[in-house]
């Protein structure tokens, strides 16, 4: 039986040692990070990917409304249960509309938050596939949506391997800081070719949008003044800032 994958936010160090001794007691679950820190969280949770985060919504760095946003704007298909001492009204409303999946007020009942665990585990379990095709399915038209007003023409490698570095970006935003180490690489694993080839069609890619004069449609579509005259991004810098743009939009 695969167990589930548990991140503990809570806002202290105590309430998350009492919360990991609940569930490794249990063979069903797996505590597989833990912060009291929001900003540090969101990048643990990005890379942990665990099947359920347990947030406070008191913390330090971001507040735990913050958190559930930023989480659900990576695009994992991560149960959000809140497990606070805030439980008004409008904060348990708040908390459900930026993405939270349950709420529960403490003290904790142990044994129905373990329940209440299993059931959206095996409710996600259920729903995950047909949502991640959807998902994939709409991020591509708007990547090719994007490339094709930018004048990057399809039919060219380049085309194919820098929406696959946007995917990746999107899905996993810590990749960008390791272009040549991991996405290079990643992508020329699954088309079959060498890191370096991806490289060159990528900066082949860009060279094709910047040559037919695009720089304005470009910012247009970023929605911010990036390039200006003859500059030229990098492959790293236009890759980060499409798939920044496939994020702003999914937390809107």
């Amino acid at each position: 039986m695969r167990k589930k994958s548990i991140f503990l936010l809570q806002d202290t160090k105590e309430q998350n040692d009492q919360l990991k001794t609940l569930f490794t007691n249990d063979e069903q679950f797996e505590v597989v990070g833990e912060s009291t820190d929001g900003i540090s969280a969101v990048s643990l949770i990005a890379d942990k990917k665990p099947r359920v985060v347990i947030v406070e919504l008191v913390l330090s760095g971001y507040d735990g409304l913050s958190v559930i946003s930023k989480v659900r704007a990576l695009n994992l298909p991560i149960k959000i249960v809140v497990l606070s001492a805030l439980k008004r009204d409008e904060i348990v409303k708040k908390a459900v509309e930026v993405g939270a999946d349950y709420f529960m007020a403490k003290p904790v009942n142990s044994v129905l938050l373990k329940e209440r665990i299993i059931e959206l585990d095996e409710e996600k379990e259920q729903t995950s596939t047909r949502r991640e095709r959807f998902y994939r399915n709409t991020l591509d038209e708007r990547i090719s949506n994007i490339f094709i007003n930018v004048g990057i023409p399809p039919h060219i490698k380049g085309y194919t391997f820098l929406r696959e570095g946007v995917k990746m970006a999107v899905e996993r935003p810590e990749i960008v800081n390791n272009i040549t180490k991991q996405l290079y690489p990643s992508i020329g694993e699954k088309y079959h070719t060498t890191a370096s080839k991806v490289e060159r069609a990528i900066r082949h890619a860009i060279e094709v949008a910047w040559s037919r004069g695009r720089i304005e449609s470009i910012n247009n579509i970023l929605g911010v003044r990036a390039f200006v005259g003859k500059e030229k991004p990098t492959n790293g810098e236009f890759i980060a800032l499409v798939a920044d743009k496939m994020l702003l939009e999914e937390a809107q």
